[in-house]
């Protein structure tokens, strides 16, 4: 008998349908294993990101380190900021003997102010203009007895402004040749060498500029007497200066000094 080949179907297994159903389930199957394991692998990439210590760019460890800084006159506390006692150098006539260090010691600590409450009005103008936040005083008298000195904490956003405004107060106290430079006001304390010291009785003013702040100074005598020309009598110049400059370096070191740079402890959410 005649086998008709045009009917009859072709078994050879070499050449099934790739459109058969079976073939087909295996493709889907192989195509979702696939896909399974993409997402198990961001899974885990999710995972491990989340638990590995977070790493900071040297610019946004400088950010933090500057906000760190700017904060300091808001969360230290008043002592810290001012502390119960410093030393400084002292004048170039006491240093013939030998090493000398002097002694000051705090009278007082003011409440926190504007600057526009607490300095004159030409260094207030100077110190808005640059953005000042706030203002911090406390009064101090030297080893003897003889000499008061108020030192204020002006607040700044960052540290280019506060550069801007010292400048502008040193240029305005280079202006004003023999008189006094614009800068902070007396604090004076009841019950203490300070009480009579008021701004009628300032000698000799000025300020420095550390990170974002500006750390301004004000002398006079514990004896009350009222200005005149210290910068006549050499000696009492040098003093002053010295212990002003001394304390006021002090302050602004413990308020700007660099602090560690910022790292991640390595726990989930850091």
């Amino acid at each position: 008998m005649a086998i008709d080949w045009e009917r009859q179907p072709w078994t050879g297994g070499r050449h099934a349908d790739p459109s058969q159903p079976g073939q087909r389930g295996r493709r889907v199957a192989l195509a979702a294993l696939l896909l399974g394991a993409l997402v198990l692998v961001f899974s885990a990439y999710q995972v491990y990101s989340a638990i590995m210590p977070r790493k900071f760019t040297a610019g946004q460890q400088q950010q933090i380190m500057a906000w760190e800084v700017a904060a300091r006159w808001r969360e230290l506390p008043a002592g810290t900021i001012f502390p119960a006692s410093a030393t400084y150098p002292p004048p170039q006539q006491l240093q013939d003997g030998g090493p000398l260090t002097l002694t000051t010691r705090r009278l007082g600590i003011a409440p926190q102010a504007t600057c526009p409450q607490a300095t004159d009005p030409a260094a207030a103008a100077v110190l808005g203009r640059a953005g000042c936040a706030a203002l911090l005083r406390a009064t101090y008298v030297d080893g003897t007895g003889s000499f008061l000195v108020t030192v204020g904490v002006a607040a700044f956003p960052d540290a280019a402004q506060a550069a801007a405004a010292a400048r502008q107060l040193s240029a305005l106290g280079s202006a004003r040749s023999g008189a006094l430079a614009p800068g902070v006001e007396a604090a004076s304390f009841t019950g203490t060498l300070a009480s009579g010291f008021t701004d009628t009785r300032r000698q000799l003013s000025g300020s420095l500029s550390a990170g974002p702040y500006v750390v301004l100074y004000t002398l006079g005598y514990t004896d009350g007497r009222p200005k005149v020309a210290v910068s006549g009598d050499g000696y009492a110049f040098a003093e002053m200066t010295s212990m002003a400059e001394g304390l006021a370096g002090d302050i602004a070191n413990r308020l700007a000094a660099s602090p560690p740079a910022p790292h991640c402890p390595g726990v989930p959410g850091c």
